[in-house]
C-alpha cells in the first residue's frame, strides 16, 4: 500500500491557465502534492468562463512543481485520435520522468462534440475508449522497444509507426470509472482507477470489481493506484460556501448523467433548477475545515491512496492556506 498524497485539482474550466499554474505551485508550498488538471474544450456553465488546453498547462505545472501530474481526465476517442494522446502523454513523461500519469475517460459531448459526428450511447463510448487504450498500450510497448506497430480495429486505424520521443517507462494509465463493468476492465487493462466522490458502498463495489479484473490479469490490486477527485465547497462562512456552490459549480447539484449535454448554455438553463438541498450527499458545503477533514478521511479509510481536492469557489488561495494548515496534516493513512 502506497503513502497517501493529497493533490490539487486544477479546474481549467474556472481559471485562466496562468492562474491555475500559480495556484498549483502555491498548493505545493502548503503541503499538497500532485496536480490533476481538467481537460475541457468548454466550461460546464458560461459563468466558469475558461477552457484552456490541458497539455500546455501540465507542462507549465511540471516546471513549477515537483509532484505528480496528469489530465483528469482526457478522452482518447473523439477530439483526439488515441495515437495523439499517446504522443502527448509520452512527451510529458519524457520531460518529467516518474511524475506523470495518463488519466482517460469515455468523454462528454460538452467537450467532444466540437468535432462533429454521431454521438454514440454510453456503451459504445466505452467500447471506443477500451480500443483506444489497447492502441495506446500497443504504441507505448512497441515504441519502448524501438519498433513500429500498426492498428486496425472497429473504431480506429493507425498506419505503421511508432512514438519517436519516449520516456524510459511509459506513463501509467488511470481510467475514470463509475460502474462495475468498467471497474473490472480497468483492473484488467489499466494501471489504476480514478473515480469521483460517491456513496461509500458504491465505491467499495467498484474496488471489488477492480481487484477482480486486476487478479484476472495476474496483477496485485493492492499495488495499483486508487485515485479520488473530490469536489467540495469551503469558505469562511457557510452562507458563502453555499453561494459558491450555487454560482460556480451548479453542475455538482445535478442528479443526472451529463455526458450527452452539448452546450454550456444548456447547462446554465438547467442550473437555474438547482436548489441548495440538491447538493446533499453529493458534496460537502461547510465553513468548518474539520467537517471536510472527516469527509476526506472516510475515503482514505476506504482505500484511496491519492486524493485531488477541488474547492469550487474562487477563494482558492485562502482555501489552500486553511486546508494546508488544518486539514492535510490531520489526515491519517
Amino acid at each position: 500500500m502506497s503513502d497517501l498524497t493529497v493533490g490539487y485539482a486544477a479546474m481549467l474550466e474556472q481559471f485562466h491557465p496562468t492562474e491555475a499554474v500559480a495556484l498549483t505551485a502555491l498548493a505545493e508550498q502548503h503541503g499538497f502534492s500532485g496536480c490533476m488538471a481538467a481537460d475541457h474544450f468548454q466550461p460546464w456553465v458560461p459563468a466558469q468562463g475558461q477552457a484552456s488546453f490541458v497539455w500546455n498547462v501540465l507542462t507549465a505545472v511540471g516546471e513549477r512543481t515537483t509532484g505528480d501530474l496528469g489530465p483528469g481526465v482526457t478522452c482518447p476517442s473523439f477530439r483526439f485520435h488515441p495515437a495523439i494522446v499517446a504522443q502527448a502523454a509520452a512527451t510529458l513523461e519524457a520531460m518529467y520522468p516518474g511524475r506523470s500519469w495518463l488519466g482517460l475517460g469515455t468523454g462528454e459531448a460538452l467537450n467532444e462534440h466540437v468535432v462533429p459526428g454521431y454521438w454514440p450511447e454510453a456503451g459504445e463510448r466505452s467500447l471506443k475508449m477500451w480500443e483506444a487504450i489497447e492502441l495506446i498500450n500497443k504504441l507505448f510497448a512497441a515504441s519502448l522497444e524501438g519498433k513500429d506497430v500498426k492498428h486496425s480495429g472497429r473504431f480506429f486505424q493507425m498506419e505503421t509507426s511508432r512514438l519517436w520521443t519516449m520516456p524510459e517507462q511509459a506513463p501509467p494509465i488511470m481510467v475514470a470509472t463509475a460502474g462495475p463493468i468498467n471497474a473490472k476492465k480497468t483492473g484488467k487493462f489499466a494501471d489504476g482507477m480514478i473515480t469521483v466522490g460517491a456513496p461509500l458502498d458504491k465505491i467499495e463495489g467498484l474496488f471489488t470489481r477492480f481487484a477482480d479484473g486486476a487478479r484476472e490479469a495476474g496483477k496485485d490490486p493492492d499495488t495499483m493506484p486508487k485515485v479520488l477527485q473530490l469536489h467540495l465547497s469551503w469558505a469562511d462562512t457557510d452562507e458563502k460556501a453555499l453561494e459558491n456552490a450555487m454560482t460556480e459549480w451548479p453542475n455538482g447539484g445535478m442528479k443526472f448523467g451529463k455526458a450527452d449535454i452539448r452546450s454550456p448554455h444548456d447547462f446554465a438553463a438547467m442550473a437555474r433548477l438547482v436548489r441548495p438541498e440538491d447538493f446533499e450527499g453529493r458534496m460537502v458545503i461547510s465553513s468548518d475545515p474539520d467537517v471536510h477533514r472527516a469527509e476526506i478521511q472516510k475515503y482514505v479509510d476506504l482505500g484511496f491512496d491519492r486524493v485531488y481536492l477541488h474547492n469550487v469557489g474562487r477563494n482558492q488561495q485562502e482555501w489552500i492556506e486553511v486546508f494546508g494548515a488544518q486539514v492535510l496534516p490531520a489526515l491519517k493513512r
